[in-house]
Parts: C-alpha cells; sequence; structure tokens
C-alpha cells in the first residue's frame, strides 16, 4: 500500500483496497476509496516514503488485521513535508483469493 501511494500508482493501490474501503486519518476524517484515490492522485496526500518498524498480522479465516508502526514522510493537505510516527491498523478481508484493505485506521504513537 504504501509503495503504491509513494509511487503514485493508482492502478496498483486500487487493486490492493476494496471497494468498501475508507481510510480513517489521525484526526477522525473518514475518506472512502474514490476520495482517497483522487487525494493521492493529485498531490493532496503526497507520500515521499515509509520506513516500517513493525508489522503484527492477525488472520481468521477470510479476515485479517495488521497493526504496523510506521515513519511516514509526507506533505498533506497543503502543509509542508513532515515525518510522522504512524501507528495503522487496517482491516483486511480475503476476497476470491486475493487478501484486500477493506479499513485503514491511522494514529500516532
Amino acid at each position: 500500500m504504501y509503495r503504491a501511494m509513494i509511487a503514485k500508482d493508482i492502478t496498483a493501490l486500487s487493486n490492493v483496497l476494496d471497494d468498501s474501503f475508507v481510510l480513517v486519518h489521525m484526526t477522525g476524517m473518514r475518506q472512502a476509496k474514490p476520495a482517497f484515490l483522487k487525494a493521492v492522485r493529485n498531490g493532496t496526500l503526497n507520500y515521499a516514503s515509509a520506513e516500517h518498524e513493525s508489522i503484527d498480522v492477525t488472520v481468521s479465516g477470510d479476515a485479517a488485521a495488521l497493526s504496523g508502526k510506521s515513519r511516514v514522510r509526507a506533505a498533506v493537505f497543503g502543509g509542508g513535508r513532515h515525518t510522522w510516527r504512524l501507528k495503522q491498523d487496517l482491516t483486511l478481508i480475503r476476497k476470491d483469493g486475493r487478501w484486500l484493505i477493506a479499513l485503514s485506521e491511522a494514529g500516532t504513537y
């Protein structure tokens, strides 16, 4: 997901997100898949790098939870470029043998 966000590869990003995808920003703002993809494409969300510190995954049938901590460098919503210590909690679902991200909740740590 982060590689596609950094590269602004909207096709790759769209392919890992379920159509029901919602991003909950650390501010609490909720962004559905179409709005999120548009914001990455037009630079409203402009990701430069992500260094992952930890990634934990729990799988239960066709659902999975991923919790990761990363240092993410980005310029968002017209602000300057900053590095955030982001905790990302993802909910994934398995459809047709593929894992897709249905929910991403971001916060700091």
